[in-house]
């Protein structure tokens, strides 16, 4: 079985060996093949962001960068190709850092996502200031330094997500590229509200998104749903189909078919697993630990009282892939038992995400965490189970 994740580039064993030794050429070799493989007619100069909202990286460094107010995805190529150089070491208080080099204070800014650039070993953060709604992409280095990226000649592309003649998209919830398309999920202002979107490859300057409405059982509410936007997701292929599984507020993870789907069609998920309701799902991604295969995602209780989720009401849990196979299932979701740190069996709660308001994978079992501290935001590397 073979799960989807964002690609790293094909390249040979040996070649991913020199790579991540820090090879200088071979980096530039990887940078130039990702942009000629996913980018096409390629701009230079400001993408000219109105807003910023969830980011991810691609291979050879790069951005993917959501707009809610333009209702645009952009892909930047940062030409940030290494060689790795993990953060050193926890950086405390990093919003009041991020907000200084801004020139406002901590509570003036909204950090609306994380990404990690697993070659560089770089952190970027998508930022809005409150005080004038300046949109911003700030970059942490190994020594825990923030730096401005500098948006004023960047090379890119930006692509369009389309609504109706009467509709508006009111936010862009998640994005990533998968081997063969970008993908995109988001909420407009239809009865069908919960929207996927995709782009193949090559990815061409000025075009738009082939729209899906998506329709999906909420095990929780026990009632089909068409309002409540994917909140996460992640690419995910199984037996040569391809998927979106997604996470939902009040909380099922379900899969959304993408093959042979026409443009403006509706498609229904199949919901495997009920987190439990009163929590919103924040990020999601795919790990290996002995010898098995996680889905793993940080949550926001919004009904929280310090309980056997820990001490805050940022939170964790993993699932075992397998739970993906299941098919047409819905009502009979597999159903995290909440009164308890696991179970059923292959569904636990992370006491490394407890706190963590964005996560982001770096290599293997490592990820990068956004920690609330008490009001404020501590940035570390911490390793999975």
């Amino acid at each position: 079985m073979i799960r989807s994740r964002l690609m790293k580039g094909t390249v040979s064993i040996l070649a991913l060996m020199l790579l991540l030794a820090g090879d200088p050429l071979l980096q530039a070799g990887v940078t130039k093949e990702a942009a000629s493989k996913y980018l096409k007619d390629v701009q230079k100069g400001n993408p000219d962001f109105k807003s910023v909202g969830k980011i991810t990286f691609g291979p050879g460094g790069l951005l993917v960068v959501a707009d809610p107010a333009k209702a645009t995805i952009t892909v930047i190529d940062t030409h940030d190709a290494g060689p790795l150089k993990k953060l050193e070491q926890k950086v405390p208080k990093v919003d009041v850092a991020v907000a200084s080099s801004l020139g406002v204070e901590p509570a003036q800014i909204d950090i609306a996502d994380m990404a990690v650039n697993s070659q560089s070993g770089n952190v970027y953060l998508a930022v809005n200031r409150k005080t004038d709604g300046q949109a911003a992409i700030l970059m942490i280095d190994a020594q825990g330094k923030v730096k401005n990226f500098d948006l004023s000649e960047v090379d890119y592309i930006q692509v369009a997500l389309p609504g109706g003649k009467d509709s508006k998209i009111r936010n862009i919830t998640g994005v990533a590229l998968a081997s063969d398309r970008l993908l995109a999920a988001a909420q407009s202002n239809e009865e069908f509200a919960n929207k996927i979107y995709s782009i193949p490859l090559p990815l061409t300057h000025g075009t738009s998104a082939d729209i899906y409405s998506a329709e999906t059982y909420h095990v929780a509410h026990k009632r089909w749903e068409t309002k409540a936007p994917i909140q996460s997701f992640v690419p995910y292929s199984n037996k040569g189909k391809n998927y979106i599984v997604g996470a939902f507020a009040c909380t099922p993870i379900a899969k959304f078919p993408l093959d042979e789907l026409q443009s403006g069609s509706k498609v229904k998920g199949t919901s495997v697993v009920e987190l439990g309701s009163g929590n919103r799902p924040l990020d999601m991604l795919t790990y290996e630990s002995d010898g098995k295969e996680w889905l793993l995602t940080n949550t926001f209780r919004f009904h929280w009282k310090k309980s056997m989720y820990g001490p805050s009401k940022w939170w964790g849990v993993r699932v075992n892939m397998d739970y993906l196979d299941a098919e047409d299932i819905n009502e009979e979701a597999a159903r995290r038992d909440v009164k308890q740190k696991t179970g059923p069996n292959g569904i636990e709660i992370v006491d490394q995400l407890s706190g963590a308001v964005h996560i982001d994978k770096l290599q293997k079992k490592e990820i990068v965490v956004l920690r609330d501290n008490d009001g404020h935001l501590d940035l570390e590397i911490t390793e999975l189970p």
